[in-house]
């Protein structure tokens, strides 16, 4: 793809590592100037990196968890003093374990707080300045386990569920205002994920995992593309997801069971 974009300014959110850091690559290397947001400090990092693609990066430590941290990135946004042509809306975080006797009520509504609503929150924002300008590309990071219930992965594939449900229903609404919706949808890819949710003493934690800047390639390529979803990674993805749409809830619970059992239960 051609560098087609240049001077155009695209926002990344989860942006230190994984995914986000390769999203935020793929914007950079098409010409595309930055602001990228985490809520670790590594954000100083990624930007001093992206800055070899001869490209303007700004970067903000925030925690989208909390409203206000939405309010302060749409703060920096409008200070940046130009449109938003791109935003991946990438953040996200899970909390493996059984929902009623081992994870933690804070870190349910964590997940629930930065996966669906501060997505909601953010969106909300942007899309009111994109719709109004006749012009925008969103890219949420949504996930396969969007399409089944995630047995010891709870809240997260609910929360994905949401986003996917979400995006897809604002794509349709906005359809006759150039402002387009991408939905990314994921497997396992090797990032900080199953560290985080506690999920490494599982099947899917110890197994192998697709590449995240491949993942990043085929989410940015889709959303350029105006695509309203893809699945990227492995074919066992898109397997898996075509399964999740004609097998019965009950088969796919189970399924992601075997996945994301802790190993010491079995």
């Amino acid at each position: 793809m051609e560098n087609t974009t240049r001077g155009s300014f695209a926002v990344v959110t989860g942006a230190s590592s994984g995914i986000g850091l390769e999203l935020a690559k793929q914007f950079a290397e098409h010409g595309f100037d930055l602001l990228i947001v985490a809520d670790d400090p590594k954000i100083v990092q990624a930007a001093s990196a992206l800055k070899n693609y001869n490209v303007s990066v700004q970067d903000a430590q925030i925690d989208l968890a909390k409203p206000a941290g939405v309010d302060e990135l749409y703060g920096e946004i409008r200070k940046a003093g130009r449109p938003v042509d791109a935003i991946a809306l990438n953040a996200g975080v899970g909390a493996g374990g059984d929902f009623v006797r081992e994870t933690a009520l804070d870190a349910d509504l964590n997940v629930i707080d930065l996966n669906v609503k501060s997505t909601v929150h953010l969106a909300k924002l942007v899309l009111k300045d994109m719709v109004r300008r006749g012009q925008g590309r969103v890219l949420f990071t949504s996930s396969i386990a969007a399409t089944m219930p995630g047995t010891f992965n709870a809240v997260y594939n609910a929360s994905k569920a949401f986003v996917q449900s979400f995006a897809q229903a604002i794509r349709n609404e906005l359809k006759d205002t150039g402002v387009t919706i991408t939905a990314l949808m994921p497997g396992a890819t090797d990032t900080n994920f199953f560290h985080r949710a506690n999920m490494e003493d599982t099947k899917i934690g110890t197994s192998e995992k697709d590449d995240p800047a491949d993942v990043a390639k085929t989410g940015f390529e889709a959303l350029m593309a105006g695509e309203d979803h893809v699945v990227a990674g492995s074919f066992k993805n898109k397997v898996q997801a075509t399964m999740a749409h004609v097998l019965p809830d009950t088969m796919t619970s189970e399924m992601h069971r075997k996945q994301a059992e802790p190993q010491e239960k079995r």
